[in-house]
């Protein structure tokens, strides 16, 4: 080898040490949080499924903090995803509510987007005061565990706590109508977070019966028939809820005999003998007619409505973490559940 060539393979050699020790120091390099904030939210809104979602994002340090409401659980944990993938983020704390509904905290780090943890006490003090997590919380140089995860099986029986979306009533609603909602209150099963709250839910109109005249009660009887959880869709059956109006009857018999009763004294005190006859007769006509344009009680169920549907069938679920027995709340719609 002559000395030329000699001089050109080591003028290569140690450009390439430069290039390689450049590319290590680019790919080393923390990234400031306004860049990240920028990286973040420009990240959140290429994603179609969330691009009209409200969502609001800080950064401190590289933790990405999401706050807002979302439409439903599966908006909520792509919007972590799509923030834990951003280069430079180490963690997204996730405190999206979903319509309107609170969320526990959820922690997803970068090394693991798919597979978010359930805020620990401690952080979920921080997060609601907007303080820095707790050091131990933070992601590590070592690259973390694979995540422990186990099938879920809730079983039939079980209710399932939702609030509706719509309003629904006896008189204008179509049976085979559907509705949707929400999750009102996580559902926990041996301690583990099987269906969190703000799940989607979708449902159908079974039975509905007007109160029309002299027809009978008023009916309004709904069930579940899927569960949306982080992207999939569950098929699920329970027992209807069912809402049913006051019939007419026996009071329909007292309001025209009633009117009849008053015609009868109207009739006494202005004309005597005949006139009360008269009188009983047009009273009773009265009382008949006002009866007759009068419908029957009908049933509505106001959106935003709470109502708990039971399980006819069981169906499992692939949980992450786990989560605090969280006690249900009582059932505030003022409504009450008949089994047909």
């Amino acid at each position: 080898m002559t000395t030329h060539d000699l001089f050109r393979f080591s003028f290569r050699v140690s450009t390439l040490a430069v290039v390689v020790s450049l590319a290590a120091t680019g790919c080393n390099k923390t990234v400031d949080d306004a860049t990240l904030t920028t990286n973040v939210h420009n990240a959140l809104a290429t994603d179609a499924s969330i691009v009209n979602q409200p969502i609001q994002t800080t950064v401190a340090s590289g933790v990405v903090t999401l706050n807002g409401n979302v439409s439903d659980d599966t908006a909520r944990m792509v919007a972590a995803q799509d923030a834990a993938r951003v280069h430079g983020v180490k963690e997204v704390v996730n405190a999206l509510n979903v319509q309107g509904i609170a969320v526990t905290p959820d922690i997803t780090t970068a090394a693991a987007p798919t597979a978010p943890r359930i805020a620990t006490p401690q952080e979920q003090q921080a997060i609601a005061t907007n303080q820095p997590l707790p050091v131990a919380a933070t992601t590590s140089s070592a690259a973390p565990p694979p995540p422990v995860y186990r099938d879920v099986a809730v079983p039939a029986g079980r209710e399932i706590s939702v609030r509706i979306n719509q309003g629904m009533d006896s008189e204008h609603t179509e049976q085979g109508a559907t509705f949707t909602g929400v999750v009102s209150h996580n559902v926990i099963v041996d301690g583990e977070l099987a269906v969190p709250a703000g799940a989607s839910v979708s449902g159908h109109v079974v039975a509905v019966h007007n109160a029309g005249h002299y027809k009978g009660n008023s009916l309004l009887s709904i069930e579940l028939t899927r569960i949306g959880r982080r992207g999939e869709s569950i098929a699920v059956s329970t027992d209807p809820y069912t809402l049913e109006g006051k019939g007419r009857g026996k009071n329909t018999a007292a309001k025209i005999g009633g009117g009849a009763a008053i015609g009868a004294v109207l009739g006494g005190i202005f004309g005597g003998g005949k006139g009360a006859a008269i009188g009983a007769a047009a009273g009773g006509g009265g009382g008949a007619v006002v009866n007759g344009v009068t419908r029957g009680e009908q049933v509505h169920l106001p959106s935003e409505s709470i109502v708990r549907f039971r399980l006819r069938n069981g169906f499992s679920v692939r949980s992450y973490g786990q989560s605090a027995e969280q006690e249900e709340a009582p059932n505030n719609s003022g409504l009450q559940q008949r089994q047909p």
